[in-house]
């Protein structure tokens, strides 16, 4: 996700988001945390199917 679409999801600008990392450092490493958090989340869910699939082939079910 590009910083310009981080801005769109918040509903800010791209210039808050600059202004957030330079005068309000903690702020903008609480909201990139929070975007790291969903991607892992999203991944782990994916990383779970996948596994998933693998087990049921692997015995034989469809």
């Amino acid at each position: 996700m590009t910083q310009r679409d981080k801005a769109i999801y918040l509903d800010i600008d791209v210039k808050t988001l600059r202004n957030w990392k330079k005068h309000k450092p903690n702020l903008y490493k609480i909201v990139m945390l929070g975007f790291a958090f969903e991607e892992a989340v999203k991944q782990s869910k994916e990383n779970y199917e996948s596994l998933l699939q693998a087990q049921k082939e692997a015995v034989g079910e469809k």
